[in-house]
């Protein structure tokens, strides 16, 4: 077997004595390569331009509606558009972001608001059902069923008369003063200074002997009828007795309801002074 001789390396040619190959340049082999390469890609390219412009546009098929290109092709996984008044909500839990510090205003202070007092309005004024009579005051009692007829002291008796004379205007004339045993009531005196009180039910003048029971029979309540002027004498220490005429002479009697002759028998008006 012949002997192999060993070959100096060919990248150290004139360390180790040989003469490289001038017959053919260097890399000639590689630049052909590029250069088909490079005709290959401008000729790739302008055929495809050249198909571009030659076909009509057509609508491509995944133009279509997100949901139509869900439904029809599988396997993909499509993004729907965000409406515009989507909210979004954070998911729970502790955010790495940095939150936004609140911004500190001053606390809001309300305008004071100008307290109106009401000024408080008088207490409305009250009148009693029978004011107490001035001391002064002189007064006739007449009847109403006998508008002629007067009450007038007689002998001590108090009678219902037709008034004649100057000396019977005097005795039918009386004071009227608050009442002896209620100042809410009336008490009446004669000219004389005596004063009308019931005794045995029938109306007299009697002078004032200082008595309890003095003082009430000679008080009497006036109490309304309900015609303009009319009033009725109710007795202080026996309520529900009226004074009347009975026979032309007063007396106290009881009420009778329904009683169309006692109702008129006790019905009188307080007129002026006949004297």
């Amino acid at each position: 077997m012949p002997e192999s001789t060993s070959r100096s390396p060919q990248n150290q040619p004139w360390e180790n004595n040989w003469t490289p190959d001038t017959s053919r340049v260097p890399g000639t082999r590689r630049l052909w390569l590029a250069g088909a390469l490079a005709l290959a890609t401008i000729v790739a390219c302008v055929t495809a331009i050249s198909v571009m412009q030659t076909q009509p546009d057509e609508k491509s098929p995944l133009s279509q509606s997100p949901a139509a290109d869900e439904a029809s092709i599988p396997g993909l996984i499509s993004f729907a558009t965000p409406s515009a008044s989507a909210t979004i909500t954070p998911p729970g839990g502790k955010s790495t972001l940095p939150s936004a510090q609140p911004t500190r205003t001053a606390p809001h202070r309300p305008t004071p608001t100008p307290t109106v007092t009401a000024s408080k309005s008088p207490a409305p004024h009250t009148t009693s059902p029978a004011p107490k009579p001035p001391s002064t005051t002189w007064r006739s009692l007449r009847s109403v069923n006998y508008p002629d007829h007067y009450w007038r002291v007689s002998h001590g008796q108090v009678t219902l008369e037709a008034i004649a004379s100057s000396s019977g205007r005097r005795d039918a004339t009386f004071k009227l003063v608050q009442g002896l045993a209620a100042p809410s009531c009336h008490s009446f005196v004669t000219a004389d200074g005596s004063y009308l009180r019931h005794r045995d039910f029938e109306l007299r003048a009697d002078r004032h002997d200082g008595s309890r029971l003095f003082q009430q029979d000679a008080t009497f309540c006036p109490r309304s009828t309900g015609h303009s002027g009319v009033i009725m004498l109710e007795s202080v220490n026996y309520p529900g007795r009226f004074l009347r005429h009975q026979n032309f002479r007063l007396r106290l009697d009881e009420y009778r309801h329904g009683d169309r002759n006692f109702s008129a028998d006790s019905a009188f008006r307080l007129v002026d002074g006949l004297s």
